[in-house]
């Protein structure tokens, strides 16, 4: 059976029963438990496919490590936030109040199961592009993937940042001003772990990208249709920012400045805040 037809099976069941989870438990956060976890079975079975098919290669070995690498991290790093003891993202309790019963079961069905999990598919398909185009490591490849551990790096480093300034928070009783955390990546970029998140991903499809060059795709192989797993990725988490930061600015008055300050997602110089009586 081919491999990239076994992924979307076993993507099926997990989100049928991601869904069916959410209506019994009453909890919509099932897709972000397995959020870390799917991708990296999807990309290993990318590489058995290959292999199996007789086009293994170094390359989707080095991308398969990598997003193991990406899941480990990130499994670790929302555990510790609890998020496999049954506690659901507080996002998704706000919409469900500003939404009526039958408008949420509908935006879980269609955007939270079926878009959420569609998508932990198409990000992964570039190793499966790599798998049907086999060849030697490029310098390429190796720039790509070095940027990859970058990224994840830089990701690991904004979360155990946020992390601290949290449990800060928490010592304090709750309170710490400004409220939210604004020093480190921090300084430089509203959510850095955002963007470190989704430059993994556009690493990841470069290396994919590489490999379909290297076969003498040429110009198609840099530009091709596994874009549209880390183009819809970036669009998820702009919708996303904007609505997690309209929750954050009605709870912290201070945030305005901070919005004005500082880059929404890529990292750059903070800006001075404009006077008042200006």
């Amino acid at each position: 059976m081919d491999a990239l037809l076994i992924v979307v099976i076993t993507a099926a069941v997990a989100s049928i029963a991601c869904w069916v989870l959410s209506l019994i438990t009453r909890d919509t956060s099932w897709v972000d438990r397995a959020w870390s976890i799917v991708p990296v079975v999807y990309a290993w079975i990318f590489v058995v496919g290959g292999f199996a098919r007789g086009d293994g290669s170094a390359r989707i070995v080095v991308m398969a490590v990598l997003i193991t690498a990406w899941g480990i991290r990130l499994t670790a790093n929302f555990a510790r936030k609890g998020g496999y003891t049954g506690m659901e993202d507080y996002r998704w309790a706000i919409l469900r109040k500003r939404m009526r019963p039958w408008q949420f079961h509908i935006f879980n069905l269609l955007f939270i199961v079926g878009y959420q999990m569609t998508l932990l598919v198409l990000i992964t398909l570039p190793v499966d592009l790599a798998a049907r185009h086999p060849s030697a490591l490029t310098i390429w490849d190796l720039l790509f993937a070095a940027a990859f551990i970058l990224f994840l790096l830089g990701e690991t480093a904004a979360d155990q940042q946020q992390w601290s300034f949290h449990q800060r928070k928490k010592q304090a009783g709750g309170v710490l001003p400004p409220g939210f955390a604004t020093l480190g990546l921090f300084r430089y970029s509203r959510h850095p772990n955002f963007f470190f998140e989704q430059a993994q991903w556009w690493a990841l499809y470069a290396i994919g990208a590489t490999a379909a060059v290297a076969s003498g795709a040429g110009a198609l192989g840099v530009v091709n249709p596994t874009v549209v797993g880390p183009a819809l990725l970036s669009v998820l988490f702009i919708g996303s920012t904007i609505f997690t930061e309209s929750i954050t600015a009605s709870k912290y008055p201070d945030y305005a400045v901070y919005r004005r300050t500082t880059s929404m997602l890529v990292p750059w110089l903070p800006r001075r805040a404009a006077s008042r009586d200006a």
